[in-house]
């Protein structure tokens, strides 16, 4: 009984295995212009922009957005450079946006001494500018896949 069923379990393997050895299967083309008007190409003409394409993200960075810390827009992340930011402070700010100027920020609800103070010596690296889209949307702000 073992034997038949050692024989049965081999011969069904060697067919499955056979069947990965199969013919190849040739493609089919066909003339498109045989199908009638519905398949045929059709010819699109774009014209060329008349100043270059520019990115909303690009812009801002061209400004003080990118050499400062937009209390409004940036990532979490970036307060890290900041010692004594990182993370429960930038929390906070991040909780509390949007901000018109950057001196709102020392008016935030619950601060200690002490953050107050943190926040005192970088007024000069953060800025402020309208919420954009592009940075904030979905949980971007909190975590933008960027790990350095």
């Amino acid at each position: 009984m073992k034997r038949l069923v050692r024989f049965v379990a081999t011969l069904s393997l060697i067919i499955s295995c056979l069947g990965w050895l199969g013919s190849s299967q040739t493609a089919l083309a066909t003339n498109l212009n045989d199908l009638g008007s519905a398949f045929r190409p059709s010819v699109l003409l774009a014209a060329e922009p008349t100043e270059p394409l520019r990115n909303a993200v690009e812009d801002k960075m061209a400004t003080e957005f990118g050499k400062k810390i937009d209390l409004n827009n940036t990532n979490l992340r970036a307060f890290r450079q900041f010692p004594g930011m990182y993370p429960t402070l930038a929390s906070i700010i991040f909780r509390n946006s949007p901000y018109e100027k950057v001196e709102d920020v020392l008016d935030i609800p619950g601060l200690t001494e002490q953050q107050k103070e943190t926040l005192q010596s970088n007024l000069k690296n953060f800025v402020t500018s309208e919420v954009s889209k592009e940075l904030t949307e979905g949980d971007d702000r909190i975590n933008n896949g960027i790990y350095r």
